[in-house]
């Protein structure tokens, strides 16, 4: 398998996302706004879109196209202090009309497809160095502002008060996580990327006792889901995307079973 040049490529990328897409997952899950996966995701299949009937990169329309939703998502959520749920439904209501309309101007709508459910095994050099990029800039990121990010997960208000610029980290923070879920949608696919964005973390959230271990065994069981859905694609003849999401889901219900039984002895 590993003999050809386009599994490497996916493998790299596969890896690096699965452990990255967890642990922005982690803060986005801990503050009640998992939608904002789906949110971006749709976003990011407009901005594809755009790229393809434009004549531009689908990836570099998709970060634009997740940069501006994630703006917008932010200037909302400021006007909605009490329902910042409802600032994330809006955009996602907004990318999936976008995207609607610029699919029937698509000249190749399997070129579109492939952005849906994702083509890990189709990605060219530059956009593995892309994904090597933005896992990069979102790992220095997340370090650095680790104990931020913490504070902010639980208490916007206490970390304020601890001394959190809260406006600039959320702000930062927000950034990566739309460079990350548009990178994705290359690989695992615009409509499942949310997915990984949650599962992998529910992982985490039921083995861990601590916001450190929940972070490295969420992001183990994104590489773990990464790495077993490439390999029973390869060998099944199977869609990858589809295939890692629903191996990380395996992976969630042996560690609800492991923790009951474990629990129980």
């Amino acid at each position: 398998m590993l003999e050809y040049a386009f599994m490497q490529r996916g493998l790299l990328a596969g890896l690096l996302l699965g452990a990255v897409i967890p642990l922005v997952g982690m803060t986005i899950v801990q503050r009640r706004l998992s939608m904002i996966g789906d949110a971006l995701s749709h976003a990011s299949l407009a901005g594809v879109a755009a790229g393809l009937v434009g004549g531009v990169s689908p990836i570099a329309g998709a970060i634009v196209a997740c940069l501006v939703g994630t703006l917008c998502i932010e200037g909302a959520r400021r006007g909605l202090r009490d329902q910042a749920e409802l600032a994330v439904a809006i955009i996602l209501a907004a990318g999936v009309g976008t995207a609607g309309v610029l699919s029937g101007f698509v000249p190749n709508a399997s070129s579109l497809n492939s952005y849906l459910f994702g083509s890990i095994l189709t990605m060219s050099n530059d956009e593995v160095a892309t994904i090597v990029a933005v896992c990069a800039i979102t790992l220095f990121t997340c370090g650095f502002l680790r104990r931020s990010l913490f504070l902010m997960a639980f208490d916007e208000r206490q970390a304020r008060t601890a001394g959190v610029a809260v406006e600039t980290v959320n702000l930062a923070f927000m950034v990566v996580v739309a460079l990350v879920v548009a990178v994705a949608s290359r690989t695992v696919g615009s409509l499942i990327v949310s997915s990984m964005m949650v599962v992998p973390v529910a992982c985490g959230l039921e083995m861990a006792r601590s916001w450190r271990q929940a972070c490295i065994l969420s992001s183990l069981a994104g590489v773990a889901a990464t790495a077993l859905g490439l390999v029973a694609s390869y060998y099944l003849g199977l869609r990858p995307g589809g295939t890692i999401v629903l191996i990380a889901i395996a992976l969630l219900v042996l560690a609800f079973v492991g923790r009951r039984l474990v629990g129980r002895a």
